[in-house]
């Protein structure tokens, strides 16, 4: 094998497999218009606003929703057709999308609105996301799920730098309502495409819809300090350390504001690098301190970012943050793809998607509260010190986490041959 055929990301799995494809299309379609609501919904909060914490409030808004429709999506995951309940929660996005237009067209937008729509999506993406993430096993092989697993992020990153990058140019020349529009768009055309994949239903003698279930998803987890591990430490990575809230102010103080989009497509950008250089992770195995390393290099380069005033230094750092970050998303995703049994993968996935989400969204108000209190660049280096400082602690805490390694954890050993 080539030193390129090594390290280049593996497309393969998008020629085997019919439904992994519509599945890839979509989500390149849709996250794209999403990343334009990603920058649009702040931006106007701001403006309307121009408070710190009202910006920050968002994130403390999509909490409850989040966690309460994570954990039952992640119940109704193992219990009803994958497909279908990604096709519902896509269809309801579109709703929610096109109400975010139809308040920008009003003379006078309402704030309120912008915060019940933020809630909305939360809940949506809870239902949603869990099904979500368990589906790929049941599309792929075993030995393919590294490589769709980074295909997956590939296609979010993709459009997570030309949403936010486009954005920036759109909302200065057009305003919000048309990013607006086409999310509204690609929401369309991505609940046309959902309908081609086949159904996935759940396993016959599976878990029922009821709260003793999710209760054994919750005992299950707790039971495996690996898993354990990833869950804690992108929180402590996300709580402390994530400026997103930050990025409308911060392009105004460094007098950027037309680099806005910048500021969000920056990481993002390193991550797609890393995925672009993912095919070492065919072979890679030892997952639990490459997680570690990566989410305290992730605490490092925000703190970097803090330190200067000058855009492109800054736009580097948060790029390297990016990268840093990736390197742990693709390891976590490899250890809760190959490690947990089918029967429990929709509960899990809630979880997981409760703690890397919950983390930016409480991190979003924390950024924006200390930046209130004190100043935009204490908020950002405070966050990345206590960043390293909570992941390293909880790493040094937990050695089943730390020293995980697929070649020999128990649980990747099962599942891989459950799989032959």
């Amino acid at each position: 094998m080539s030193r390129r055929a090594k390290f280049a990301v593996d497309l393969s799995p998008l020629r085997k497999y019919p439904d992994l494809r519509s599945l890839f299309i979509s989500g390149l379609i849709t996250r794209f218009g999403s990343a334009l609501t990603l920058v649009a919904l702040p931006f106007q909060i701001k403006e309307l606003t121009h408070s710190y914490i009202a910006v920050g409030l968002m994130g403390a808004v999509e909490i409850i929703p989040l966690i309460i429709f994570a954990l039952y999506g992640g119940v109704l995951a193992d219990t009803v057709d994958r497909k279908k309940m990604v096709w519902i929660c896509e269809a309801i996005a579109l709703f929610i999308s096109a109400t975010l237009f139809g308040n920008a067209l009003l003379h006078k937008p309402h704030l309120v609105l912008l915060y019940i729509v933020a809630a909305g999506f939360a809940a949506t993406d809870g239902l949603q996301s869990p099904s979500l993430g368990a589906i790929l096993p049941r599309l792929v092989s075993h030995e393919d799920l590294p490589a769709s697993q980074s295909l997956m992020q590939l296609r979010w990153q993709v459009s997570a730098v030309l949403g936010p990058s486009i954005a920036g140019i759109i909302i200065a020349t057009a305003g919000v309502k048309t990013a607006y529009e086409i999310d509204v768009l690609t929401y369309f055309f991505s609940v046309l495409l959902i309908l081609r994949i086949h159904p996935i239903p759940p396993l016959v003698g599976g878990a029922t819809k009821s709260l003793s279930s999710m209760f054994s998803g919750i005992k299950y987890a707790a039971s495996r300090k690996d898993l354990l591990g990833t869950y804690i430490v992108d929180l402590c990575a996300m709580f402390f350390a994530m400026p997103n809230a930050l990025f409308p102010f911060w392009a105004d103080q460094i007098h950027s504001r037309w680099a806005l989009g910048f500021f969000y497509a920056a990481g993002t950008i390193g991550s797609l690098v890393v995925t672009a250089t993912s095919g070492w992770m065919k072979t890679f195995t030892k997952n639990g301190w490459a997680i570690t390393i990566a989410a305290i290099g992730w605490g490092i380069c925000i703190s970097l970012a803090g330190v200067t005033n000058y855009l492109w230094l800054t736009l580097i750092f948060l790029g390297l943050a990016g990268a840093s970050d990736q390197v742990s998303a693709l390891c976590r995703g490899n250890i809760w793809n190959q490690s947990i049994p089918d029967e429990y993968r929709g509960r899990l996935a809630g979880l997981e998607l409760l703690s890397y989400s919950v983390g930016p969204l409480g991190g979003q108000l924390r950024a924006g509260t200390v930046a209130a209190m004190t100043t935009l660049r204490t908020s950002v280096i405070s966050g990345g010190l206590l960043c390293i400082a909570g992941v390293s602690f909880a790493a040094g805490k937990l050695p089943q986490f730390r020293n995980y390694d697929s070649a020999t954890n128990e649980f990747a050993i099962a599942q891989r041959n459950k799989k032959k």
